[in-house]
């Protein structure tokens, strides 16, 4: 199965370090971002669970749920979770699925099909692939995937900046140019006339014919 943006997210029930969760209704009406690691008591991903604790505050601004999940099962996470804690002096209080069988790995196509049923006896090369970042929205249609490699850690303020260019162009019809920030300039969309753009945002700064700028929303 490949999973492509606009898709819906697959659903799926799974015991997590917070009980068991049916992931389309512990999303309800909010955002979410489901970020896997290949192996629990890794280097990178210690870091990264502990990068992802220390803003929660911030994600929870956004409307947005965290869930990690790793192939390993939730006794695992519970003594992991201490080690980040060493390491990061943070908490992690969001929940971390437990796929010791590697159905969500391949249902989110991290892992092929003939990867085995079992986490016991993995490796963190074996598990190379399950390395990815989703950003799903409340109509759980997939907004965003990243995938990493294994030796590098990933950047949560940029998905902290891709939410926000993600809610902010859902809601009107603009587009975020490159290296973006929240409250910078935007671009209008084609599907918007300049005498309409006018009447929805003021004015605008015709760049190319096809490039034109103008103030972030605000509303």
């Amino acid at each position: 199965m490949t999973l492509r943006i606009n898709q819906t997210a697959p659903d799926f029930t799974a015991d997590t370090t917070q009980g068991s969760i049916s992931f389309h209704d512990w999303i309800g009406d909010s955002w979410a971002v489901l970020f896997s690691h290949p192996k629990n008591f890794t280097p990178v991903c210690t870091t990264e669970l502990g990068a992802m604790a220390g803003l929660d505050g911030e994600f929870r601004k956004r409307n947005v749920k965290v869930i990690g999940i790793s192939v390993d099962p939730v006794d695992s996470h519970v003594k992991w979770k201490q080690d980040i804690k060493t390491a990061t002096g943070f908490d992690v209080a969001y929940p971390l699925i437990g796929d010791k069988d590697l159905k969500v790995a391949k249902l989110y196509d991290m892992l092929p099909d003939d990867a085995g049923d079992s986490s016991e006896g993995r490796t963190p090369a074996d598990n190379a692939t399950v390395r990815s970042v989703y950003v799903i929205g409340p109509d759980k249609k997939i907004k965003l995937i990243l995938t990493y490699p294994m030796t590098t850690g990933r950047n949560f303020e940029e998905i902290l900046r891709t939410i926000d260019s993600i809610q902010l162009t859902a809601k009107h019809q603009v587009a975020t140019p490159a290296n973006w920030k929240q409250g910078e300039d935007v671009i209008i969309t084609a599907a918007v006339s300049n005498e309409d753009a006018i009447t929805r945002f003021g004015s605008f700064e015709t760049v190319l014919p096809y490039l034109r700028k103008t103030r972030q929303p605000v509303a």
